[in-house]
């Protein structure tokens, strides 16, 4: 353990500004304005595998954006971890709401984070995550260290679906073959209190058009005369909870995984603060699914959320016209056992029967993908718990994510491998919004910790042999 810290106090500035150029490129995935800078991101992430020491890296074209393929492989008597990442980025919108530009990264003191968090799009999710494995190999390669082979998996798309990836899983599973799958795209309960990621929430987003006369009208001539399709498409969205929350789609929670009292009991074991929560959102309410806490609507419960709305006149001053179209789009969180594919079919069916006649609704779907849970009793997991309990003091806490990687189940599904989820990232860092951030501590913690990751599972799989 010294010898990690030491290499790993050595290098720190330097660690810290390689990330810190990483993200001054925006590559945002879901605009194709961004095209190149996605590319060169791509790029830059070979170039730093190589570095780090891979034997092998390249770049891996797909349909969509590529994927960066880097291996170290010392023998074929040990196992092999793969570990998986992103290098693409969500849209930095709004960009009046951020304090410092979104790819211009500055480190700032915080509260939660004394040490210095780096402010910039991607920083915890998941350039910030997905560097530390990058530099976890480097300190393995540098210090003879490295107990096991490793391959790493990084693409362009996940902020999009991940479709090239599937793609590219399908075609190259004799490549890809591993052990396990080693991923860091989620979170921890604290800096203080590490938990590991076993459940996952699925996902179906899909945009909703309403369309009403053939062209913009004039309220005042046509008002009270012909339908208003943001006014309808408001009633039809408003119509899809009742009044304790609960998703009204037929057929919604015919899967649903209801877990058991004593496993909702152990979940509440984890820290939280109602209070705290509430204050850190500006909140003075909590909201959601009656008879759930709010942990457990966030996590073992579906949702179903508007993302975004718009239509008609939004400019400035004032326009008295009643749209032609209005647009909503519209994603649903999913637990385990729910087929996205069939949720999907389930609300574009109920959400046509809804609509009055006077409009006519098209819904297209984006993209999606299947929960997932890992079980506790694998040594993966262990091996996940002995690294935080060595780098951190404590015992880590197992912990169900509201959030989904939709690839998760298709590795299980294609390579047959179970998921690790080592997430550095915190609830606050506000990952998808202005502001986001990757505290300094977390992401050295996280450097140190992976290598202890890789020495336990090493040694557990020698004993299961």
């Amino acid at each position: 353990m010294q010898h990690i810290q030491s290499y790993i106090s050595e290098h720190k500035d330097r660690f810290i500004n390689e990330l810190i150029e990483l993200l001054k490129t925006p590559s945002i995935s879901a605009d194709p304005a961004y095209k190149n800078d996605v590319l060169k991101t791509a790029d830059a992430v070979k170039l730093a595998l190589e570095k780090a020491g891979c034997g092998t890296v390249e770049i891996c074209e797909t349909p969509g954006y590529p994927i960066v393929y880097g291996e170290k492989i010392i023998s074929e008597d040990l196992p092999t971890i793969l570990v998986y990442g992103h290098y693409d980025v969500q849209p930095a919108d709004p960009i009046e709401l951020w304090d410092s530009p979104p790819f211009e990264p500055i480190i700032k003191k915080t509260d939660i984070h004394p040490e210095g968090a780096i402010f910039a799009r991607g920083a915890c999710d998941d350039k910030g995550q997905m560097y530390m494995h990058v530099k976890a190999l480097e300190l393995m390669t540098q210090t003879n260290q490295l107990p096991c082979n490793v391959k790493f998996m990084i693409e362009g798309e996940e902020e999009v679906g991940s479709e090239s990836l599937s793609w590219y899983v399908k075609r190259n599973q004799g490549k890809l073959a591993n052990d396990i799958v080693l991923i860091s795209d989620t979170g921890m309960i604290s800096n203080s209190q590490p938990s590991i990621t076993t459940g996952l929430r699925g996902l179906s987003y899909v945009e909703v058009e309403i369309t009403g006369p053939n062209r913009d009208l004039h309220s005042g001539l046509y008002g009270g005369a012909v339908a208003n399709p943001i006014n309808i498409l408001t009633k039809m969205i408003a119509s899809l909870h009742d009044e304790n929350n609960h998703i009204v789609i037929p057929g919604f929670y015919n899967n649903v995984e209801e877990l058991s009292l004593e496993e909702r009991a152990e979940m509440a074991k984890a820290p939280f603060l109602l209070e705290g929560y509430q204050d850190a959102l500006d909140i003075d309410e909590v909201f959601g699914e009656k008879g759930y806490t709010t942990n457990e609507r966030n996590s073992i419960r579906p949702t179903l959320d508007v993302n975004g709305i718009w239509g008609g006149y939004i400019g400035e001053g004032a326009k008295t016209v009643i749209a032609s179209k209005a647009y909503a789009k519209i994603s649903m969180r999913l637990v385990p056992n729910q087929d996205w594919h069939e949720i999907t079919e389930l609300f574009t069916e109920h959400f046509k029967s809804i609509a009055p006649k006077s409009v006519k609704v098209k819904v297209t779907p984006h993209h999606g993908g299947q929960g997932y849970v890992t079980p506790i009793d694998n040594i993966g997991y262990k091996a996940a718990n002995k690294a935080y309990t060595e780098s951190f003091g404590v015992q880590a806490i197992p912990q169900r994510s509201g959030g989904s990687i939709p690839i998760v189940s298709l590795f299980e599904e294609e390579l047959n491998s179970k998921t690790i989820l080592m997430g550095f990232g915190l609830d606050s860092d506000a990952i998808h919004s202005p502001n986001e951030h990757f505290g300094i501590f977390n992401y050295l913690k996280g450097i140190e910790t992976i290598p202890l990751f890789y020495k336990y599972y090493t040694e557990l799989s020698k004993r299961n042999l």
